[in-house]
C-alpha cells in the first residue's frame, strides 16, 4: 500500500453544496475558523503504528478538525469512509487509549486541554458487548458508579432508572446475567452503563454492526432520544451510510488509508424514525452522495 491516499474522481464543491438532507462544506474546517470554545480539536494529526520499523504503517495522516461546544444541546458527529481508514484511530486519540494514543505527531485537545490519559469526561461504548459476564444487568451498569465509590443504594436507584430509560424492564432483565440477553439488549446495557456516568463526551465504535437491521434501526431511535435528553457531544464510527445520515448532525468522511479527513457534512437533524426517514427521497439523495464517493475511494485503492 502506498503512503498516498488516492482522491476520488469528483472533486470537492468550490462552496457549500446542499445535496439531499445536507449540506456539503466546500473544505473541512479548521480551528483557526471557529471562535467558540471547542469539545474536540484535531490539529494536523498523524499516527503511525511501529515508527521506525519495518513493518511501520500509517493509520492517519495530517487529520485536523474542531467541534465546538454547543452548550445545552451536544452535536452529534459520525465519522465514515473505507475499511481500514483510521477510523476508530480517531476514536481512541480522543479517548487517549493506548496503542493508538499519542498520536505520532500533531495536536489531540479536549476541552482546551492536551489529551494526555483517558478520563471520566469521556465515555466508550464498543461493538463487542463488553458487559462482565459475572455481573448481573443492574451490577454491569452502576460498575463505573461503584469504581467512584458511590454508596450501593443510590447507585442502584440510579442503575435501574438507566435500565428502564434505555427500554428494559427493571423487575425482568435487572437480576439476568449477559449471557442471558439478546445482542441488542447487551448494548442496551453498555448505553446504560456510560452514559449513567455522564460524560461530556460519548465515543461509540461501531456499536450497533452486530445487530440485525430492525434492531438496528430501533437502537438508532433510542440512540437519538437520550442523546437529545444528556446533551453531550457524541463521536460515533460507523461503516453504515444511512446510519450516519440519521444520526448525525455532522458526518466526516475519510479517505483511503492513511485517512485524512476528505469531506465534511452538515445534516439536517432527524425528526422523524429511522425507518421512515430512509424512506424520503432527499435522505436517500445525500445517502447516493456518500456511497458514490466512497465506491470511488474504494475502487482506486492501489
Amino acid at each position: 500500500m502506498t503512503d498516498a491516499a488516492p482522491q476520488p474522481a469528483s472533486s470537492p464543491p468550490t462552496a457549500a453544496e446542499q445535496v439531499g438532507v445536507s449540506q456539503v462544506l466546500a473544505r473541512p474546517r479548521t480551528p483557526e475558523q471557529l471562535v467558540r470554545p471547542n469539545v474536540v480539536r484535531f490539529n494536523q494529526v498523524t499516527k503511525t503504528y511501529n515508527a521506525g520499523r519495518p513493518n511501520a504503517y500509517t493509520a492517519i495522516k495530517d487529520v485536523t478538525f474542531v467541534v465546538e461546544d454547543l452548550v445545552d444541546k451536544g452535536e452529534f458527529i459520525c465519522v465514515l469512509g473505507p475499511s481500514g481508514c483510521g477510523k476508530s484511530t480517531i476514536l481512541r486519540l480522543i479517548a487517549g487509549l493506548e496503542p493508538q494514543h499519542p498520536p505520532t505527531s500533531g495536536d489531540v485537545r479536549v476541552f482546551g486541554r492536551p489529551v494526555t490519559q483517558p478520563g471520566a469526561d469521556r465515555g466508550m461504548v464498543f461493538q463487542d458487548y463488553t458487559s462482565f459476564d459475572h455481573r448481573t444487568v443492574l451490577e454491569n451498569v452502576t460498575f463505573g458508579l461503584e469504581c467512584q465509590g458511590m454508596p450501593r443504594r443510590r447507585r442502584y436507584d440510579l442503575g435501574r432508572e438507566w435500565i428502564r430509560r434505555v427500554g428494559l424492564d427493571v423487575a425482568a432483565d435487572a437480576s439476568k446475567y449477559p449471557h442471558e440477553l439478546s445482542g441488542g439488549m447487551r448494548q442496551r446495557v453498555a448505553i446504560a452503563r456510560t452514559l449513567i456516568l455522564k460524560p461530556r463526551i460519548i465515543l461509540m465504535d461501531e456499536p450497533f454492526g452486530a445487530l440485525d437491521p430492525m434492531t438496528r434501526m430501533n437502537m438508532q431511535d433510542l440512540l437519538v432520544a437520550l442523546w437529545r435528553e444528556v446533551q453531550a457531544t457524541v463521536f460515533f464510527v460507523t461503516h453504515s451510510i444511512e446510519e450516519a445520515v440519521f444520526l448525525g448532525d455532522r458526518v466526516y468522511v475519510m479517505s483511503n488509508s492513511p485517512g485524512t479527513i476528505l469531506r465534511e457534512l452538515v445534516v439536517e437533524p432527524a425528526d422523524r424514525s429511522s425507518k421512515e426517514m430512509q424512506k424520503e427521497a432527499k435522505f436517500q439523495e445525500t445517502v447516493y452522495y456518500i456511497r458514490d464517493l466512497i465506491s470511488q475511494l474504494e475502487e482506486g485503492r492501489d
